[in-house]
């Protein structure tokens, strides 16, 4: 095929890459074209293009370069850090590249295909009952590091979490919607980072965009109105009360982090929209089968409370929303129960209805 034959080239990003961890980041904006509605228009910004396939390839890759500018972290010593997958994924990618053993503590609730890339990355699981929530693998992490002087990544509390979404995730959006209206941001979370980093840059320089929280509808968390207990530290003390378990994994963990707390005291939300778990799942398939989008629970359910807001928005709104992670994530949850891997009636129909290359009834 010659080059005039396609419309479609590429030269490349202009520039060598040193390591993976350069990667990281400049994650694409991308419109909604068959899920949305005709009177606005809703854009993802897919956090599946970083290198290990999530947002928290971000706050991975600062916790560890904070750690070593401080000192914190020291050459060759233990990481360890309590994780429902994407941040002991990331984790995993830079400490593989980095040189440093790691150990992640996970509730045995997550999907297996979780602890299978973070060993396959290098890293130690230790797995938690389900029955102590994401309390119970925080404090395993915080045992095992105390016991053994690892260094615990602090994903909950730490500072460079929303650090690195004031300076990368928050910028990039500045730059794609810069000259361009941005009526709504709208993100779920995990650890509050996201929405922390986000907000105070949205705050500062866009404050007509208005800033939507959303958790499950069986764990609002927030929507309770009811204060987390903390330690000195600012670390859980207790699990949350309002805390049920729920399907969209990296969505709210049993307590309000301390990072998500900025959030909450700086007002970085204007709303929170509960979303139920079904919802999320519907939404991450439409969003598969009719945009191409392979996008897991959490980026279903942040896309479902976007097309909420869309749904009631005024004539030529814009609305975005964060897609957290990869669809890949999910194949031994709820969002693949109904997808079979054997042929149905209608591909084996198919199959039959020309001579060759079947297989027996």
């Amino acid at each position: 095929m010659s080059l005039q034959a396609t419309t479609r080239t590429t030269a490349g990003r202009g520039r060598l890459f040193d390591s993976i961890l350069d990667t990281v980041g400049d994650t694409p904006t991308i419109r909604i074209n068959k899920l949305g509605v005709d009177h606005a228009t809703i854009y993802v910004k897919a956090e599946f293009f970083n290198p290990a396939s999530s947002v928290k390839d971000r706050l991975a890759l600062n916790i560890i370069e904070e750690a070593e500018r401080t000192g914190a972290l020291k050459p060759g010593q233990t990481v360890v850090e309590a994780t429902s997958g994407n941040t002991g994924i990331g984790l995993a990618m830079v400490c593989a590249q980095k040189g440093y053993p790691l150990v992640v503590t996970m509730a045995d609730s997550f999907s297996v295909e979780r602890r299978k890339l973070m060993r396959m990355l290098g890293a130690k699981v230790v797995l938690t009952p389900r029955a102590e929530k994401g309390f119970g693998m925080y404090r395993k992490a915080v045992e095992l590091a105390e016991a053994n002087g690892w260094f615990l990544a602090r994903q909950f509390e730490t500072e460079a979490n929303a650090d690195i979404h004031e300076a990368t995730t928050a910028r990039e959006i500045i730059n794609d919607f810069a000259g361009s209206r941005l009526d709504w941001f709208v993100t779920g979370y995990g650890t509050g980072g996201t929405v922390a980093g986000v907000g105070r840059v949205l705050r500062r320089e866009r404050p007509e965009t208005k800033i939507v929280l959303s958790e499950p509808a069986n764990a609002q968390l927030i929507g309770s109105g009811h204060a987390q207990e903390r330690g000195p530290d600012g670390a859980p003390a207790v699990s949350h009360p309002a805390f049920e378990p729920h399907p969209i994994q990296g969505w709210t963990p049993d307590f309000i982090p301390y990072v998500l707390q900025e959030a909450i005291d700086s007002r970085f939300y204007d709303e929170v929209i509960p979303i139920a778990g079904a919802e999320g799942i519907k939404w991450a398939k439409a969003l598969a089968q009719k945009e191409g989008i392979f996008t897991g629970i959490s980026g279903g359910s942040t896309f479902a409370a976007a097309r909420q807001i869309a749904e009631q928005a005024p004539a030529g709104s814009v609305i975005l929303c964060i897609l957290p992670d990869t669809g890949e994530r999910y194949l031994t949850t709820p969002l693949f129960e109904t997808i079979e891997a054997e042929m149905d009636e209608e591909e084996l129909a198919l199959s039959r209805s020309t001579p060759g290359f079947q297989f027996a009834a």
